[in-house]
């Protein structure tokens, strides 16, 4: 793409991750571009697997198929929970993002739709222990994507646990680890429910400039079997709006920065 079609298309795109869809008229107008114009940014766009063209319209290319877990519906069900919630957290994470960042990626929900947040980026280096993850990013030429390695814990998670995943994340660094959790209290700290798995994400934390959890409002609170982190390690919580205000406050006052959206 010429430097203002590629300009115009990244318009688009976030034009779309706000809105999820919109019909090609209202994207002229906004980009101030012609119907036609659009059209063609549209059809290479939908090449790279990043848009969805329907008639007259045009929306955000969504979730993958994991064809060999088709029949496994234990992902898909999580990522209907709080789906419009977990969208909201990953926009928001996903601004946190500077070109030229390294950044690390749990497995998870609301960390795969980060990913599908930062697809039309560049200039990004992107680590993460998911495999699903890694699918997300697969045909995006323009960005970085390092998988740990490591054995995959079943079912319905796609992590990578293991000697090969630990030893991989001790050689990186990362500007930011956006993780995900199944809880977050403000005295127990990043919980997950896999001891395994906790020793991974651990890992990313020691290796990170900043830890941002990215988790919907009901596992704030929360603890779980294993922990990943203390509080004091957290710096930024991003969460949706129904967060209770007593709870954020008991959040801030561990000096971790608390965006609700």
């Amino acid at each position: 793409m010429a430097p203002k079609t590629l300009d115009r298309a990244k318009q688009i795109l976030h034009l779309l991750l706000q809105k999820g869809t919109s019909s090609i008229e209202d994207l002229a107008a906004t980009v101030d571009a012609s119907p036609a114009s659009v059209r063609r940014d549209l059809v290479k766009l939908e090449q790279r697997g990043l848009v969805h063209r329907t008639h007259g319209a045009v929306e955000l290319a969504g979730k993958l198929t994991y064809e060999p877990f088709r029949f496994d519906a234990a992902f898909p069900l999580r990522e209907e929970r709080f789906a419009d919630e977990k969208r909201r957290i990953a926009i928001a994470a996903a601004e946190m993002v500077a070109e030229g960042d390294t950044i690390a990626l749990s497995p998870g929900t609301t960390t795969t739709q980060v990913a599908r947040s930062l697809r039309h980026r560049e200039g990004i280096h992107i680590v993460t222990s998911a495999v699903n993850i890694g699918m997300e990013l697969s045909s995006q030429p323009n960005a970085k994507v390092t998988l740990t390695g490591g054995s995959i814990r079943w079912p319905g998670s796609f992590s990578m646990v293991g000697a090969t995943a630990f030893n991989s994340i001790q050689k990186l660094y990362f500007d930011k680890v956006f993780m995900g959790a199944t809880g977050v209290h403000p005295e127990f700290g990043l919980t997950v429910i896999e001891s395994d798995e906790a020793l991974i994400l651990g890992e990313m934390v020691k290796h990170a400039k900043q830890v941002v959890a990215v988790v919907d409002a009901s596992k704030l609170g929360m603890v779980s079997a294993n922990k990943v982190c203390e509080p004091a390690q957290i710096h930024t919580i991003i969460t949706d709006d129904s967060i209770d205000p007593e709870v954020a406050e008991l959040f801030r006052r561990q000096h971790i920065h608390v965006l609700a959206v």
